[in-house]
């Protein structure tokens, strides 16, 4: 399949050559990415594209979302304000401040107050930071989204560093355990965590082993706190995306290998975008998933079919 065999209407669909410094910005995205516009097709199977429309399901919450200023954290925050969810927290690296001030204007349009959180997660005390700084600015805490991660290619495991290896399990997963930690005895019955892991977890990836082995923790770890948070009436799930565009791939791939990155994929053809993983997130944020808890939502364009 071709790029141009695919039938979509996002102009955004199929990334050019390109690679970004660590850990990327999705503003130099080329051609760019979508946070708001969901895919709508016709009776004759023409797509076109909607904004996405919020009806008050998040009404009065509150949310820290890790890695929201870019890609599915910021796609996920933005419906989040669109659903009246009345203060977001959002945390990011230093480096990243230009896509968390962007977000922050897109979330403030929407009305809802926005905290922006700057630090490196992997420190434990700057988890706490997180939570603190959010509870001083809104007072309570309904929704934690432990959505930042990273991954660094190595195609050939011999050549694999083990400090990399370190530091991607300290961001993706140490990271999840510290800020849940800090932020349960703010959670009340009713509230809701959500994990990002990645289909990854499930079909492996044989350049990214390390970022696989993450993503299956995360999986674990979303099991394992379900179990335990039962009783108190917190809900913990998941969501596994496949490839979508963002700045982690650009910042994370050759030129060559970011270029038409997802052409192929089963279901359209195409990666996912952002804006195609939000509504999974208010879904789970939500009371519509009042009874939901222990699971993982797999939304990969159908590269993984199957997966509990």
């Amino acid at each position: 399949m071709s790029a141009q065999d695919i039938i979509t209407a996002y102009s955004v669909a199929v990334p050019h050559k390109q690679a970004q410094d660590m850990p990327g910005l999705d503003k130099h995205i080329s051609p760019g990415v979508e946070y708001t516009k969901l895919e709508l097709w016709d009776d004759q199977g023409k797509p076109s594209l909607v904004e996405y429309k919020g009806s008050g399901k998040l009404r009065g919450k509150t949310a820290i979302i890790t890695g929201g200023d870019s890609g599915i954290g910021r796609a996920a925050a933005i419906m989040f304000a669109r659903e009246a969810c009345t203060g977001i927290t959002i945390s990011y690296l230093p480096e990243e401040h230009e896509d968390a001030n962007s977000a922050k204007t897109t979330l403030e349009e929407a009305g809802t107050q926005v905290n922006l959180v700057p630090g490196d997660l992997m420190e434990e005390q700057q988890c706490k930071v997180l939570v603190d700084s959010h509870l001083n600015k809104f007072g309570k805490l309904n929704i934690l989204v432990n959505n930042a991660s990273k991954q660094i290619i190595c195609k050939k495991f011999e050549d694999i560093d083990l400090k990399n290896v370190e530091s991607t399990f300290r961001s993706n997963i140490l990271q999840m355990f510290a800020v849940t930690k800090f932020a349960l005895p703010h959670l009340k019955r009713g509230s809701s965590i959500i994990n990002t892991t990645s289909v990854t977890a499930y079909k492996g990836s044989t350049g990214l082993v390390d970022y696989s082995a993450t993503k299956g923790a995360i999986v674990t770890f979303t099991r394992s706190m379900a179990a335990q948070l039962a009783p108190r009436g917190i809900r913990v799930n998941a969501v596994a995306p496949g490839p979508v565009i963002t700045a982690l791939q650009a910042s994370s791939r050759e030129r060559e290998d970011m270029e038409g990155l997802g052409v192929g994929m089963p279901l359209h053809g195409r990666a996912g975008q952002p804006a195609e993983l939000g509504p999974a997130y208010v879904f789970l944020a939500s009371s519509d998933s009042n009874i939901m808890t222990g699971q993982v939502m797999h939304i990969n364009s159908g590269q993984h079919v199957g997966g509990s």
